[in-house]
């Protein structure tokens, strides 16, 4: 079906008015079978064989889903196993009142047909609270004449006969309320027994509110052992908050809601439709961070630090100030992170750690003290997770798989907007509490997976269409039939699609395509085809801009290129008042050109250059700046027309090309080593001669990680640079091809590597029953004065005598910094008459002190 912009923009509207206006943050949230039967169980002190709440009593007899349990479902429409502890909570409920016979049988059905298959699944992992509740519930339903619930077949399994093992070991074992477990033994109020209940400890653990740790079914379960009034207030004000089933936790943080509300848009690729209701959303969260900011955290838990952290990676995202002992407290809380150590292979941990680990990808200059302990605490625990459940692992074990093989700056958001669409356990999970994950409300979810499902659809069309006249360009130049190189046209279109996913920007995609493709096909006429006369002979007529006595591939090149600037320019002179660019884009071309001719030069003469003077030139030739700045031109608000001229770089920019450069090299120097070319791993070899390949690699990427940390609040703070800020987001969006092009291997000089990637991307469709798809797959203050570059100190070796430090006396200076600046010596004043046949040499782009 093709769905139109106008029926997208229909549907966001609805979804606006319905869920926006007046917005009701406990509307998100689903409500939780279990407790609210638990509050259904509660009798009227005034007619005891009646229940106190018959509104939850009818609720229970209304939300039996058709299969016959009570609860969530997972993506695939099918019950979760926490639907078996709801499902026998709700049959206590009716059975306790003598209602619902008919839902009774239906319930006990569903039981007896599908416990085996569900224990089957937590066989080597069964979660804490599954074992403390099942078992309980089980022997409740039974003292009410709900007998053989399960057959014996199942009963006798050694599953089953483990989980009654562990519950008994756990309540046995466990004091009610400890440091080592959350949450506590007393939580679970209403699963233990009665020998285990202790009347003073419940009353003593009552929260100011009423509550048994924010439980209602704890609650419910407490007042009805000590009638306590404070319990029943509790009880009553939750119903009249909640008439419509209850919460899994009450209260809940409203701040938490709003975050997993700002979290779900964006990762199903709407953000782009709620820009006013996000931006209020987070606003929100700021402010009480701000105004409540708590250096020491007394009271906060586990589902603190949940919050926190996802706090920290939205806001910072959106730019929002934040500081990293946000979340980072847990740090200096013993009883916290020896809680989570002892306890991190349980979901509710794990999620945590997730968040955590996720958040320390946002790391900022000077920040490494705090982020990288975390980083590296969170890292293990989730590694840890991973090896244990390899055999067995649920939905929450796959993202956990899949964060840590291939880092977020790796991955392209539309390809992660499809995976959240269609995943296998769907996206509706925000997070877990006591007994299950709390879940968005099923009306929302499937109006917003309804509105997602249609904008990808709509962007997919998009894709396809512009790919097609992408095409039709290409091979009206004969640049996929040249005879030589790299032919990458629908690869080049798929990176400009997959890192600005916003149909709007059509402009943007087309020209960063089209620039993509020229640029590896010119690259490849100077590494593979041409003479060093040829080349020499098509720079200089870049820099005069006339291809006067140009032929066969160079004068196509010159053509292909003299196009291409002209439409650039002229779409932005209509754009922008009549501002022509020309000349400035003619001088980050002549720019380039000029860098690929002194390294063809270095490669063809046998020259070989100091990492400071190959870093200069390979800055600029490996043209991510020359692909990115021209396509800003025709964002919303565009790119400075000043800002598209060599000498008026933005730190930003410059970060960008230096970290590109470094992420093609580390996985490009095999092949470049064998035809000849430069390269900064194999020049650091040269430079340290006692160094191994393996120290040369890890020498590179430590200083990728320090730029981007540089790069990324450039990228994302306000008040650092000029651009605007679809123009920095721009410039992040190339990072991300960049860093998946270059992450673990070249995926770029293969032919088949971005296939699958690309076929999701344009023409599979989302599963129209969404949930049914195949599992994850892995595959601004004032601008500042710039300062200078600076690299980590190269490892130590044996022996020191034999290494070059010329090096690291140079005017590039890699030492003791933190921020990026790049030199510019006067722009070379060659005209025709000055033109130097023999060599040219390269603008001076000196990462240095100035």
């Amino acid at each position: 079906m093709d769905f139109s912009d106008s029926s997208i923009i229909s549907l966001v509207d609805k979804i606006k008015v319905e869920m926006f206006v007046d917005m009701d943050v406990y509307s998100f949230v689903a409500p939780s079978a279990y407790d609210t039967a638990w509050l259904a169980m509660v009798p009227d002190s005034r007619s005891p064989v009646q229940p106190l709440f018959m509104d939850c009593l009818d609720w229970v007899l209304n939300n039996q889903r058709e299969e016959g349990h009570w609860g969530d479902i997972d993506g695939h429409g099918m019950p979760a196993i926490e639907s078996l502890t709801s499902t026998l909570a709700c049959l206590i409920a009716l059975k306790k009142w003598n209602v619902g016979e008919s839902s009774i049988q239906k319930g006990l059905d569903f039981v007896r047909e599908n416990a085996e298959m569900y224990i089957e699944e937590i066989k080597d992992c069964c979660p804490r609270r599954f074992a403390v509740i099942f078992p309980a519930m089980l022997e409740q339903a039974s003292s009410l004449g709900l007998d053989n619930i399960l057959p014996n077949h199942v009963k006798d399994t050694v599953h089953v006969m483990d989980i009654f093992i562990e519950h008994r070991r756990i309540v046995e074992k466990e004091e009610l309320v400890e440091t080592y477990h959350y949450p506590p033994l007393l939580a679970y109020l209403e699963a233990l027994p009665p020998n285990k209940i202790d009347k003073d400890q419940i009353v003593t653990h009552l929260s100011s509110d009423g509550s048994l740790f924010q439980s209602p079914s704890a609650t419910a379960s407490a007042f009805m052992i000590t009638g306590n009034k404070d319990c029943l207030a509790y009880l009553k004000a939750i119903i009249q908050r909640c008439p419509n089933g209850v919460p899994a936790t009450y209260p809940i943080d409203e701040d938490l809601i709003r975050l997993c509300m700002v979290n779900h848009l964006q990762r199903l690729g709407l953000a782009e439709h709620f820009t006013k209701e996000i931006k209020n959303m987070l606003t929100s969260v700021h402010r009480n961070y701000s105004t409540n900011h708590r250096s020491t955290v007394k009271d906060s838990n586990l589902l603190h630090l949940y919050k926190d952290s996802l706090a920290f990676w939205l806001l910072r995202m959106n730019g929002y100030i934040v500081s990293p002992g946000s979340f980072c407290w847990f740090m200096q809380r013993g009883d916290i992170k020896d809680r989570i150590e002892n306890n991190y292979y349980y979901d509710d941990f794990s999620s945590v750690m997730l968040n955590v680990y996720k958040a320390t990808d946002l790391m900022f200059p000077g920040e490494e003290d705090q982020l990288e302990e975390a980083r590296c605490f969170a890292r293990k625990l989730l590694e840890n997770v991973i090896s244990t459940t390899s055999g067995n692992q649920n939905h929450l074990h796959k993202l956990i798989g899949h964060e840590l093989k291939t880092p977020w700056l790796a991955r392209l958001d539309h390809l992660e907007h499809k995976m959240w669409i269609t995943q296998e356990h769907d996206s509706t999970l925000l997070w877990m509490g006591k007994f299950s994950f709390h879940r968005l409300s099923y009306h929302d979810s499937e109006r917003l997976t309804q509105l997602a499902v249609q904008n990808y659809k709509y962007r997919q069309s998009i894709y396809r269409r512009e790919l097609e006249e992408l095409k039709r360009w290409s091979r009206k130049w004969g640049l996929s039939e040249m005879g030589f190189g790299r032919e990458k046209t629908t690869y080049c279109y798929f990176f400009a699609a997959a890192s600005t996913s916003l149909p709007k920007h059509s402009d943007v995609r087309l020209i960063a395509a089209k620039i993509g493709i020229f640029v590896t096909v010119a690259d490849d006429f100077f590494d593979e085809h041409a003479s060093l006369d040829e080349l020499q002979n098509l720079t200089h007529a870049i820099q005069r801009w006339d291809g006067t006595g140009l032929s066969g591939h160079s004068k196509t090149i010159f053509e292909v290129l003299d196009d291409l600037v002209r439409e650039i320019a002229t779409k932005y002179k209509q754009q922008q008042e009549g501002i022509d660019v020309s000349d400035s884009l003619k001088d980050l071309w002549y720019e380039t050109f000029l860098a690929w001719l002194v390294e063809s030069q270095w490669s063809k003469n046998g020259h070989i250059p100091s990492m400071h003077e190959y870093i200069e030139t390979g800055m600029i030739s490996i043209a991510s700046h020359t692909l990115l700045l021209p396509a800003s031109c025709f964002l919303n608000p565009s790119l400075a027309h000043h800002q598209l001229k060599p000498l008026e770089y933005e730190n930003i920019t410059k970060l960008l090309m230096l970290i590109t450069r470094l992420l093609n090299d580390t996985q490009s120097y095999q092949k470049e080593q064998k035809s000849g070319k430069k390269n900064f791993v194999l020049l650091y070899l040269k430079e340290n001669t006692e160094a191994e390949i393996e120290d040369a690699i890890a020498y590179v990427r430590e200083i990728i990680e320090k730029k981007k940390k540089e790069f990324f609040e450039y990228a994302l703070m306000d008040g650092l640079s000029e651009l605007p800020k679809e123009c920095r987001h721009l410039h992040l969006g190339c990072l991300k091809v960049y860093q998946m092009l270059f992450n673990s291997r070249n995926r770029y000089d293969s032919n088949t590597e971005l296939i699958q990637d690309i076929q999701e991307a344009f023409y599979q469709l989302p599963d129209p029953e969404i949930g049914k798809s195949s599992s994850i797959k892995s595959t601004k203050k004032p601008v500042s004065l710039p300062q200078p570059l600076s690299l980590p100190q190269p490892p130590s070796f044996k022996k020191q005598s034999h290494q070059t430090t010329s090096y690291y006396h140079s005017s590039f200076d890699y030492k003791g910094t933190n921020n990026i600046a790049v030199k510019w010596a006067s722009w070379p004043k060659w005209g025709v008459d000055g033109y130097n046949k023999s060599m040219f040499v390269t603008p001076k782009f000196s990462p240095c002190f100035i």
